[in-house]
């Protein structure tokens, strides 16, 4: 039966159902997809993904004030953190590595030619802040109005400090705050669990608009650019990520895919890694055995700093896009290019193409203006759909190697209880 599978294989079913109503609406006479059907399809992937974003904020905030308060020692907080940062640091800086030694090798924007039908006007894109601006952007001048408008940055910061302080605070204060957060925290996995029950009906709904608004010929479109994209994310999801999980802990990383299949494959669908994280922090704590000590620093944390995809992307692709203009970088330009994707992507929000916007901040560093590299951003963005499906998977699936891989470094025991 249906409903005695597991969630993940469950969610497989519903992507392959959802493929197919979308080439079977797509078929359908009349121009695009509608009606009441059509409709009421979209709908359940519309109403999933809000459902998601919903519960996002106070789960992060509730997460990471009681995972930094429950910390304890203010040494191990120290230590956590420097940990953290250096995984997300090492695996971030081996996805750019491999998107630029990729895209000089496969060469895929060599000889091409973006027709003008691809027409693309840069300057109606709203781009995003300077490096710097990213930066000071993540301290809020009012945390409750960053936590209206989703500004996740401003809602770690500060719920970062609020942790620190409820570490440092003694006596019956620091009980009665940490029991509250604690008990919030409590609440919002309660309510983040049975949003997740209903992953498959939103997959099914978030495929079938896919394929029925873009059709299969979006996968064919820049062919060559996509196989270079997509070698690299598969490199360093199922080479890089495993190997850095092995030898840092010595675990089988094929366990680690087990227990992490219902987040992948919502990452996959949804093309949200702030979506996601309701699902990753579940298959991390419940799945991969991390304590919520860890994941509740690491992963919130790495939901918006940690893209690995998104870095890859951004190298390669802006080489795809010096290759088409016939504009070959130096290795000074490639080395710039290395460390403003570096730091872009520790400011790129977790939806869905937001990559695709701040790769302007990279192709800027190096000197090209939007009208020269506009056309060509266009025609990306009309493959973007498949990419960033990928780009989400690898961004979440670095996030819980990070939780696992700081977790046995703790001597957390008992890691991945239900893989068998």
């Amino acid at each position: 039966m249906w409903w005695k599978l597991k969630l993940h294989w469950q969610i497989a079913i519903a992507m392959f159902m959802g493929l197919g109503a979308g080439i079977l609406f797509q078929a359908l006479p009349g121009g695009e997809p509608g009606g009441w059907f059509y409709g009421g399809i979209t709908a359940m992937g519309t109403i999933f993904i809000r459902l998601l974003r919903m519960v996002i904020v106070p789960l992060i905030f509730t997460s990471i004030v009681t995972g930094v308060a429950g910390v304890g020692d203010s040494r191990r907080l120290g230590r956590l953190g420097s940990k953290t940062f250096a995984y997300y640091l090492v695996s971030s800086l081996l996805a750019i590595v491999i998107g630029i030694l990729l895209a000089n090798a496969i060469r895929p924007g060599e000889g091409a030619r973006i027709g003008a039908g691809h027409d693309f006007d840069a300057a109606a894109l709203e781009k995003p802040a300077s490096i710097g601006q990213i930066l000071i952007d993540m301290i809020p001048l009012n945390p409750i109005k960053a936590a209206a408008d989703g500004q996740i940055l401003g809602v770690i910061f500060f719920a970062i400090l609020l942790g620190v302080g409820l570490n440092r605070l003694g006596g019956e204060s620091r009980r009665l705050l940490e029991g509250f957060f604690r008990a919030g925290f409590d609440v919002m996995m309660q309510i983040t669990e049975m949003i997740i029950r209903l992953a498959p009906l939103g997959v099914f709904g978030l495929m079938t608009q896919a394929v029925a608004g873009a059709g299969l010929e979006l996968f064919r479109t820049l062919g060559l650019y996509m196989v270079t994209i997509l070698t690299g994310f598969s490199l360093h999801m199922f080479v890089v990520l495993p190997t850095l999980l092995f030898f840092s802990t010595r675990l089988d990383p094929r366990r680690h895919f087990r227990a992490m299949a219902p987040a992948i494959m919502t990452a996959f669908s949804t093309c949200s890694s702030n979506a996601t994280l309701p699902v990753t922090m579940n298959n991390v704590e419940k799945r991969a055995g991390v304590s919520n000590t860890v994941s509740s620093f690491v992963l919130p944390l790495g939901a918006t700093v940690n893209m690995n995809g998104t870095a890859l992307y951004e190298c390669a692709g802006v080489i795809f896009i010096s290759q088409v203009l016939a504009m070959k970088l130096t290795l000074a330009q490639q080395f710039t290019v290395v460390l403003t994707a570096l730091l872009s992507a520790i400011g790129c929000a977790g939806i869905p193409s937001a990559g695709l916007v701040v790769i302007f901040i990279v192709t800027q560093a190096i000197g090209f203006r939007d009208a020269q590299v506009g056309v060509i951003i266009g025609a990306m963005l009309a493959v973007d759909r498949p990419l960033d499906m990928f780009r989400t998977t690898v961004n979440i699936f670095s996030d819980s190697v990070g939780a696992v891989i700081v977790a046995h470094s703790e001597g957390e025991k008992g890691l991945y209880p239900e893989a068998k």
